[in-house]
This record gives structure tokens, C-alpha cells and sequence, in this order.
């Protein structure tokens, strides 16, 4: 089986795929996943101990791993973390001088995060036609692909979660909320106008962002452009948008998944 990794700076999630190469479509052989709380200081064996406790007796049937982490302090640890516990395994660390096949079309390419790699890989996959990935994270990242794969960069907009809890702390009559949907737009006590405001707002702002980088990029590479949602935070805003047409919530493990094939079949 194989062992997927995406270490955020919110979310460590784990992924477990069937070992079957002969399925051409690898998002079915998605067999388990988990989602932990990112704590930027674990160390290795604790990654470790987090890791296998999840995975249970699945733990022993590991053929191989792909990972990748947007967290700096804690890609070394997983690097040592595998080198430690799972040194017998075949594993690929998303990283520069990694096969992708991505070609990144940007000023520094060195810049770009490895999770963007791994979802323009994943979304080209899916969908042979240019692609908007809306990834609902920390940070809401709107990354752009061409329908040849190519990642063309994109835009950053504060995360739901960052931004509520800024405005909780700056504002001394307001608090932290339940991320649900309101009864109305209008809201009628503070807990729905905090509600209101960061679900329909975020919906706008991703929908007028999303709209200005589709009419950009079809005039430059023609269309039709494909718009997917990721990110745990997505199925908030999903429902909400006018321009989101695919919710896939394991697009980064998917990825990773690809990139194990390309680098190891």
C-alpha cells in the first residue's frame, strides 16, 4: 500500500492507497485518510508514534510513500522520521530536483510551494482543460494550470480561519463563531452577521477572483477552464460559489500519488 503525507501549516493529512498500477483511475483506490492538527514543533518520533497509531495494522503494509510538508521546522523531521521508521520503504519527498512533470511557467520557480506542484499535477490529471484549483486552506490559494499541464502561478487571499480569528482578536465585541451557514445574509444577532460575512464574503471574493483569472486566462490559452475546490475548508464555501464546478477534497493526496508512479513504476 501506499502511504501519502501532506504536512500543512493547519492539517497533517495521511492518505492510504491500494498498491493497484493497473487501475488507470488512481482516486478510487483511495482505501483510508486522516486528518491531524499540524504542531510545528513535533519531532520526528513523534510524527512517527502520531503516524502509526493511525494507521494501525496498516502500518506493516506499506510498499511505499510520497510526502511532501509546506512547513520548513518539520520537513527535516520527516525526513528523518522515514529514514527512521520506514527506511526499507521506497519514498519520495516532494521537493526542487523531484519529477513532477510539472513545468513551472513563474519568475522563480524555487519559490513555488510543493503543494502547489502536487495539486497542478493532480488537477491536469483529472481534467484536460485549463484549471483554477481554489485550495481552502491557512491560506486561500487560487492556483493556475494550463490545459498542458503547465502551472502559470496565481493569487493569496487570508484563510477563513485566519481571518476570523483576527477579527476576533482586534475587535473587543465580537468572538470566534461556528463556521456554519446562517439563516439569512441579513444577519439578525452578531453570531449570524459574523457567519453572513465570512461565508458569502469568502464565496465573493474567491468568485470575483476566479472570474478575472478565467477571463485572463482564456484570452491567453483559450478555454474552457476547469475550476476545483480542495482544502478542508472548502465544502463552507462550495455550496456558496457561482464559479466552483468540481469539490475534490483529496487532490493533494492524489497527487502525491501520481508522483510516486512517476517516480517509482
Amino acid at each position: 500500500m501506499l502511504l501519502a503525507i501532506d504536512v500543512g501549516n493547519t492539517n497533517i493529512v495521511l492518505g492510504l492507497y491500494a498498491d493497484r498500477p493497473e487501475v488507470a483511475d488512481v482516486a478510487t483506490t483511495l482505501v483510508r485518510d486522516w486528518r491531524v492538527r499540524t504542531e510545528p514543533r513535533m519531532t520526528a518520533d513523534e510524527m512517527a508514534l502520531t503516524m502509526r497509531g493511525l494507521l494501525g495494522d496498516y502500518a506493516d503494509e506499506i510498499t511505499g510513500i510520497a510526502a511532501l510538508s509546506t512547513v520548513p521546522a518539520l520537513l527535516r523531521e520527516l525526513r528523518v522520521m522515514l529514514g527512521r521508521y520506514w527506511s526499507d520503504v521506497p519514498c519520495v519527498v516532494v521537493e526542487p530536483g523531484v519529477r513532477t512533470g510539472v513545468p513551472l511557467l513563474v519568475d522563480n520557480p524555487k519559490e513555488v510551494g510543493a503543494d502547489r506542484v502536487i495539486n497542478t499535477l493532480a488537477a491536469h490529471h483529472l481534467h484536460a482543460t485549463n484549471c483554477a484549483v481554489v485550495d481552502f486552506g491557512t491560506s486561500t490559494n487560487i492556483d493556475v494550470i494550463s490545459a498542458k499541464g503547465e502551472f502559470l502561478g496565481g493569487a493569496f487571499a487570508p484563510g477563513i480561519e485566519i481571518s476570523l480569528d483576527a477579527l476576533a482578536s482586534r475587535a473587543a465585541q465580537l468572538r470566534k463563531v461556528e463556521l456554519v451557514r446562517p439563516r439569512s445574509v441579513i444577519g439578525k444577532n452578531t453570531v449570524e452577521c459574523l457567519q453572513s460575512g465570512i461565508l458569502f464574503g469568502f464565496a465573493g471574493q474567491v468568485d470575483g477572483l476566479v472570474r478575472r483569472i478565467v477571463a485572463e486566462l482564456e484570452s491567453t490559452h483559450g478555454g474552457p477552464t476547469t475550476v476545483i475546490a480542495t482544502g478542508g475548508l472548502a465544502p463552507l464555501v462550495v455550496t456558496e460559489s457561482t464559479t466552483i464546478t468540481h469539490h475534490v477534497p483529496d487532490l493533494t493526496l492524489l497527487g502525491l500519488r501520481l508522483v510516486f508512479d512517476r517516480n517509482f513504476r
